[in-house]
Order: structure tokens, then sequence, then C-alpha cells
């Protein structure tokens, strides 16, 4: 339902919004289940290696610039590191026994390059490869489809210290040899494959910002970051990564795609923004800010070429797509993966204050949770994540409208409590259940090409930078009873949502 051209109101907003207006309390509270979706939609659970497996040093594994960056002091909020994290390396059985019961359809995880090329590059490890082979096997054995993500920020360290990783264009050669040899090791079990998760977020965390590894950016106050360009090395960084890509989609269609017949893609994450005000100001830097966001990494894909906003405001320090390398990142797709958790507001940025919110301040958006005093939605845990369910529904759009109706899946969407929580995460499902609702309304209502839902994530996991200081798992994982893994009330929630087969109901 939508009360404004461009603003969808989720259910439990509008019933606040009719009080409010009429005095009466008139609701319809969405009871949703798998039955609500389309026949083939798809729902999963995702992961990464790094913040999962742990087992960092063992079976012939190399280290990644993470182990690096992890191990450094002051790098980690509780200085904590991923060298066991949640043991699913050694625990993958139970972990699948634990998705089969709650009846989720698909895993999405990443698969370590550095368990494959310890080196990044030369000898295959063998050991790395039966690894994979015996988890996807035992998905497989369960009905759990696996989604595969070739590299999720876990660059071989020996790669970053010979030639600079991401900075430098020999990455793309190094990352295709590593790709294709997964087609070629996992390809006739492995039929959905995501190439790079969240671009925006390795080029920005870790070459602008420097809170992510290898922690690289301009502040060289109390040696924050020791080394790096923050105005010049995101984009640099971003358009490798671009181009590694569609490289890896191109060996794959032309020569596995047919025989293996399966798909592939790149996931982008992105805020939602609204507009802090209806001033035509706000308004131009709210788009500025989705371009710089979602538009950076989305649009070459589509178009071949960056946004418009970031050509006119990065100037030279944009690379250049010549012809070829244009023609083969346009359309280097088969559905787009997409990352949501949060939404907030744009407003025009006037002065210096734009350093505060901004990694790369081009954009010239100052992007804010609040709105003066009154934030734009409750708070989950971590200081960035507000919930405000209206925002997929409005991202799915503007990716409609904007992009032509692309397939899409929503490859991890969810929420974080503190690290003291309990296992009655009522906020989860409530965060769940609005956010599919709103989601519901883009498929059904609005015609949205979404066929698919991964909820990040299964288990409590060392979250990055923030290590293990917030709990997004729908499974507890008990840190101090050698990683236990009890089910919160969202599990049972989600088992009751996928094996509930009844289509929606109102209540008056």
């Amino acid at each position: 339902m939508s009360l404004k051209k461009g603003i969808a109101f989720s259910p439990p907003l509008l019933c606040t919004l009719v009080f409010f207006l009429l005095g009466v309390q008139i609701c319809v509270a969405q009871n949703i289940s798998r039955a609500s979706f389309p026949n083939g939609f798809v729902f999963g659970t995702a992961s990464s290696a790094y913040q999962f497996e742990g087992a960092v040093k063992e079976d012939g594994k190399g280290s990644t610039i993470w182990d690096k960056f992890a191990h450094s002091f002051g790098k980690i909020i509780d200085f904590s590191n991923a060298d066991v994290a949640e043991d699913q390396y050694h625990r993958y059985q139970e972990d699948v026994e634990l998705m089969k019961d709650m009846g989720m359809d698909a895993y999405r995880f990443s698969i370590a390059w550095s368990r494959i090329f310890p080196n990044g590059t030369g000898e295959i490890n063998q050991a790395g490869v039966d690894h994979y082979n015996n988890l996807i096997d035992a998905l497989l054995a369960k009905g759990v489809t696996p989604y595969v993500t070739l590299y999720h920020w876990d660059l071989p360290q020996a790669l970053d210290d010979r030639y600079g990783g991401w900075l430098d264009p020999q990455i793309i050669k190094d990352f295709a040899t590593y790709a294709e040899t997964c087609f070629k090791k996992f390809g006739d079990k492995v039929k959905h494959w995501i190439t790079v998760n969240e671009p925006h977020t390795v080029a920005l965390r870790g070459y602008g910002t420097g809170i992510h590894a290898p922690g690289r950016c301009s502040i060289r106050f109390a040696g924050f970051c020791k080394a790096g360009n923050s105005s010049t090395e995101p984009y640099i960084v971003g358009h490798n990564l671009l181009l590694a890509h569609a490289t890896i989609v191109d060996i794959y269609r032309n020569s596995y795609q047919k025989k293996q017949q399966g798909s592939i893609a790149i996931t982008i994450d992105s805020f939602w923004y609204e507009p802090m005000s209806n001033s035509t100001a706000d308004i131009e830097a709210t788009q500025r800010a989705i371009d710089f966001y979602l538009g950076w990494f989305l649009e070459p894909v589509i178009t071949g070429d960056y946004p418009n906003s970031m050509r006119s405001r990065v100037g030279e320090r944009l690379p250049i797509f010549s012809a070829t390398e244009s023609a083969l990142v346009k359309g280097s797709y088969d559905f787009i993966g997409i990352n949501h958790y949060t939404t907030w507001y744009a407003t025009n940025d006037t002065g210096l204050i734009g350093l505060i919110s901004s990694d790369v301040n081009d954009s010239g958006a100052l992007t804010l949770p609040f709105k003066g005093l009154q934030p734009i939605g409750d708070k989950a845990n971590s200081i960035w994540l507000y919930i405000v369910p209206r925002g997929i529904r409005s991202l799915v759009n503007h990716i409609k409208h904007k992009y032509g109706n692309p397939i899409i899946l929503i490859t991890e969407n969810g929420m974080d409590d503190p690290k003291d929580a309990s296992l009655n995460d009522t906020k989860r499902i409530n965060y769940h259940n609005d956010y599919l609702t709103n989601l519901l309304a883009a498929i059904k209502e609005d015609g949205c090409n979404v066929k698919g839902y991964f909820a990040w994530s299964l288990l409590d996991n060392w979250e990055w930078n923030a290590g293990f200081s917030s709990r997004f798992g729908i499974i507890y994982v008990d840190y101090k009873n050698k990683l236990k893994r009890i089910p919160k009330q969202s599990f049972k929630w989600f088992k009751n949502f996928l094996t509930t087969q009844k289509n929606t109901v109102a209540h008056i």
C-alpha cells in the first residue's frame, strides 16, 4: 500500500498511521508463510568462509589479509580473531542438519580462495577441494541447494604482499584462474555462483576508511593507516573487482554454463536512502547517495559504465572502461544478488560535516539515521543498523524502474542482538516478518522480479571488525560451552514459516 508515490508503508506502520489519523485501531496484520510467496521462491541462510569456518591453519590453508588484520592490535573491537570462529570446517554436518530441520531450501556459503590456492596461485591444495566437495555433498544429501560465493573478502595474503592485491590488474588473471578451478572441481554439483560479495564494502572499508582488511586509507593519525589514498584507491579497487567479476562470468558462459546448466551473478550491498526533507537539494542528494552506493557497481553490469553522477563528480580519479571492457561488463549477470539491512536519510552536504558520514564524500550527500533527534527506526545492536522494513520494498522498486527489472535474489538480510542477548529474539522475528511482508508486496503488488531471500545469518558468527560483539544468528552459538548450537525463537519462527502451508490471512 502506498499513500504517497515512492513511499511504501509496511502493515505495522500503516496501523500506527491509521490510528493516529482516525483515532481507531483498524489494522491488517499479515500472517505470511512460504505459501504466500510464488512457487519456486527460494528461502535460505547465508554465511562466509572466514566468519564461520575457523581452522585457519589446517589442511594446507594459506593466510589471508583478514588473518593479518585480525591479529593486528586495535583493529577488532573486542580484540578477538576468527582462528576458530564457529568451527564450521569441522562441524558442517551438524549445521546442515539444522538447516534441513528448519526447512531451508538453500545455503549460501563462500569458498576460501586460500584453501584452494594457499599462495593465491600455483599448486592446488587437494585437501581444500575435498572439504568443499564434502560440504556440497552433505547439503545435497539433505535437499539443501548450495549457492557458492567465490570471493567474500578473504584475499590470500600472498597476493597482497606480491603486488597489492585488488590494487593491481594482475588480480583479474589470478582470480580468474581460481574461479575456473572451482567451476572444474565443483560445477557439476553447484548450479548457482556469486563472483564477488559486496564490492562496495571491499573498496570503501578496505581502502577508503581502513576499518577492514587490508586496512588502507589516508588517515595517518596515531598510525591508523600506514599506507593508502582514500581519494583514489577505492575507485581503482572497485574497477578491478568489476573487471574480475565480468571476466569470470565470460569464462563461465563460454566454457561451463551450457554443460553445467548453472547461473552466475554478483552480490551488491546497499542501504536505501530517503530524503531528509522535500527540498530539491535533498532529493537530488538522495539520488547521488544511491548512485554512489548501489549504482557504483550495479550500473556497470547493466549498462557498461558508471552512473553519470559519479563520472561528473569523481572526474579523472574514476577509471574508464575501454570499449572492450565496457562490452565485457555490460550484461555480466544472470541474476543480481542484493544484500540489504537498513535505511538512512540523505541530505545535501554543504560543508565539511560530510567528512563525518562518508568514506570518500564525492557524492556530496550527508547520510544519517536521524532526522533531528528522531531515529528513522528502532535500532538493532550495530550502530549503523536501524530497522526500516519499507526500505527493502523501495530498494527493489528502484532497481525495477531504473534498471529494467532484472532477476533479484536478496542474498543477505538480517539484524543483530548484543553479545549477551537471550534465545528469545522477538525483535529478530519481527524484523524478518516485516521485511518479508514488504518484499512480498514488492513482488505481488509492484511486480518486482525477486526470486529468493537469504537470512543473515545461520549462526552467530565473527562479525569482522566487530568480532563477537554482536549476534546475527538464527542459531545461538555458546562461545563458553564448546560452540554449542542452540536454536533461537527465530529458528522456530522460520521453521513454522517454511512448513505452514496457508495463504496470507487478514485479521481485523
